[in-house]
């Protein structure tokens, strides 16, 4: 069985065209570029700090001591 080659998703990509028309290709993108950026921003704001972390910042000597 052969991978798709570059000849067919030329043809595929022409055939979506024709289908859907450029106005709704272009109308697509726009809809999933917004979703992709909101996505990004979503997973992007997570501001609180983890646990461990405050408390190694809080105090370092006692983790230290724990240690030897």
């Amino acid at each position: 069985m052969e991978g798709i080659s570059i000849t067919k998703l030329l043809v595929i990509a022409v055939l979506i065209i024709l289908l859907f028309g450029t106005s709704k290709l272009r109308t697509l993108g726009a809809d999933l570029g917004a979703a992709l950026k909101g996505f990004k921003k979503a997973v992007g704001d997570d501001t609180t700090p983890p646990a461990n972390a405050a408390e190694s910042q809080s105090n370092p000597q006692s983790v230290e001591k724990k240690d030897q």
